[in-house]
């Protein structure tokens, strides 16, 4: 059996490889827009991931009573709304402007948890948040920053990715995550049907390009990396969950340098540098059994 700081680092190791394969999700939902209208690449992704993710894991699944099904459909439409405001907003911004202002959830989080729970998050995670928002926009943020539709949508889909966080860690510790899991990821596939079905036409077919971008959006995006991140925050808290998965700023930039040939400046080398050290201070703070948040 493994302790629980063992479990704890195990999580962690989980949450690193969900920010690296959500890095690169940015690059292939924009790239995807290109031919696929928002709600139907929606769709078709949390259809796909929710076939796989049952194919994968119904022996652990198992059967689901209405207890469940309540709990997981409030994390699901909360899953539901933060991706649909992401994807609209994504038709009106940069991919790397939408990377910092998604990544805001990393301060909304331990707000929402106070507000929430009527608990004051430590020091050093609320210290911690401040660093790696700071990190994220030398990251992703040019000299011409300004906001427009696309941004105000993507900060309404940061605050409902914090709710998010928090609402996984409310319920997984009280059921089957990979139940959780399943039944968040399959309420947002049937919501996202019927916004397509009501707002934009259907297509026919797709793109050789379109279906590699949808196939990594629902097999790694979503179903490996959500379910990843419900069982992992059955062993850590939301404010440690954001902050890690904060990185996922620092793999997109990281991808956009290898992938598309974009330049990697000395400001982004000290916005990850920044990143990394509130990851660190988090770290240790856990280490010492503390009960904060």
């Amino acid at each position: 059996m493994l302790s629980t700081n063992q479990k704890k680092y195990l999580s962690d190791l989980s949450l690193l490889f969900v920010a690296f394969v959500w890095g690169g999700g940015f690059v292939a939902v924009k790239d995807a827009l290109n031919t696929v209208t928002p709600m139907v690449l929606m769709s078709v992704r949390f259809v796909l991931a929710s076939i796989v993710l049952y194919l994968f894991l119904h022996r652990w699944i198992g059967k689901i009573d209405k207890n469940d099904l309540k709990k997981g459909s409030i994390v699901g439409v909360i899953l539901y709304i933060a991706f649909a405001a992401q994807t609209f907003g994504l038709q009106y911004t940069t991919a790397s402007k939408q990377g910092f202002l998604t990544a805001t959830y990393v301060i909304m989080v331990p707000l929402i948890y106070w507000i929430f729970y009527k608990r004051r998050p430590s020091t050093k995670a609320i210290i911690g948040s401040l660093i790696t928002l700071v990190g994220i926009g030398l990251v992703s943020i040019n000299a011409t920053f300004t906001l427009n539709l696309g941004d105000g949508l993507t900060l309404i889909c940061a605050f409902f990715f914090a709710a998010h966080i928090i609402a996984i860690e409310f319920f997984a510790k009280g059921m089957n995550v990979f139940k959780l899991a399943f039944i968040q990821i399959g309420v947002a596939a049937v919501l996202f049907v019927i916004t397509a079905l009501l707002t934009e036409p259907i297509p026919l077919s797709f793109t050789p390009r379109a279906w590699m971008a949808i196939i990594y959006l629902a097999v790694f995006s979503t179903f490996a990396c959500f379910t990843l991140q419900t069982v992992a925050q059955k062993y850590t808290s939301s404010s440690h969950v954001s902050i890690i998965l904060s990185l996922e700023s620092v793999f997109a930039a990281l991808l956009g340098v290898i992938l598309l040939g974009e330049v990697l400046t000395p400001i982004m080398l000290v916005g990850c540098a920044l990143i990394f050290a509130a990851i660190l201070m988090v770290e240790l703070n856990f280490s010492k059994k503390s009960k904060d948040v």
